[in-house]
């Protein structure tokens, strides 16, 4: 009989920086969830791919494979490329068995560690203006998929409710609107003392980085008001267990991606025609390619819902 493993699906970055902290989460994937082979892959921009790692667990003598996104909110990668790639593999492979898990999602332990990053970003800049006279602004990715989107203001506000700040503004680093750069604008004119600006990513990356030089080019612009720039997630001990309780999920048959407000399979206002979209590839041409670190890219689309692939 064949043993059960775990397969960490990431993104994939053109920046060394963010490959190298999602393999630090990965390791520390590996020391809790031990009783595992677990490797990973990527989508796209780095190596090993999805395929590599699937090929080495099934070297392994993996025949079941429990395979995680490492992303935090289900847009288009979660729901269609990498179920894309996992159920090609499947197809291809008759005697291996794909379970896919969900994503990271609006958690109670990763909003701990969205806490924790803020209040450090506070102490660092001392306490001489209080959270009465302070904007926290979260910036999201960005996506095309507008649940993906709303879970990024949700995020932002249990964290305006649950810290007190006087006001919490969501902006995104790309794709859909506010954009940061003229969000910063914007909220710099509300009168407040302090701007907390917090990425909601995982890692960083170019987006993360740009995202800081955005707040920077505005704080430049507007010197009477104090910007301070709080870490993203990054390798924290609750997101490795925000990890294992997604494995936890599938293995006891929890495993429940949001469907009621998803765009490929309901009339989500102005996203009607990508109800039953085809489920295909469409990256292969960044497969493996864009960063000299050993890492690379397979990418694909499908929408799953359940947890078998």
């Amino acid at each position: 009989m064949g043993k059960t493993a775990i397969m960490i699906c990431g993104h994939g970055s053109r920046d060394t920086d963010a490959i190298s902290e999602f393999e630090r989460v990965v390791a520390g994937l590996k020391e809790r969830l031990s009783d595992y082979p677990l490797t990973h892959g990527f989508l796209e921009f780095a190596q090993p791919i999805i395929r590599n790692g699937l090929d080495q667990l099934v070297a392994d003598g993996a025949s079941r494979i429990l395979a995680l996104p490492g992303m935090l909110f289900a847009a288009a990668h979660a729901k269609n490329d990498i179920p894309s790639v996992l159920n090609r593999y499947a197809a291809e492979h008759p005697g291996v068995t794909i379970d896919y898990g969900r994503e990271l999602a609006v958690d109670l332990k990763l909003l701990r560690v969205a806490r924790d990053r803020i209040e450090a970003a506070e102490a660092a800049a001392g306490d001489h203006i209080g959270r009465d006279e302070t904007c926290l602004v979260v910036v999201g990715r960005g996506a095309s998929d507008p649940d993906a989107n709303g879970n990024v203001s949700k995020v932002a506000r249990m964290l305006w409710e649950g810290m007190g700040f006087a006001w919490t503004e969501v902006c995104y680093s790309g794709v859909t609107f506010p954009l940061t750069e003229t969000a910063f604008d914007r909220i710099t004119r509300l009168g407040f003392k302090r701007i907390i600006v917090f990425p909601y990513f995982l890692f960083t990356g170019v987006l993360v980085k740009r995202i800081y030089a955005h707040a920077n080019e505005a704080a430049q612009r507007h010197p009477e008001v104090e910007f301070v720039q709080a870490e993203y997630l990054n390798n924290h001990p609750l997101l490795i267990e925000t990890f294992a309780d997604r494995l936890t999920e599938i293995l006891e048959g929890q495993n429940l991606m949001n469907c009621q407000l998803c765009k490929y399979r309901e009339q989500v206002i102005g996203f009607e025609d990508a109800v039953g979209e085809a489920q295909m590839s469409h990256h292969h041409h960044v497969e493996g390619v864009g960063v000299d670190h050993s890492h690379g890219h397979d990418h694909g689309h499908h929408h799953h819902h359940g947890d078998k692939e």
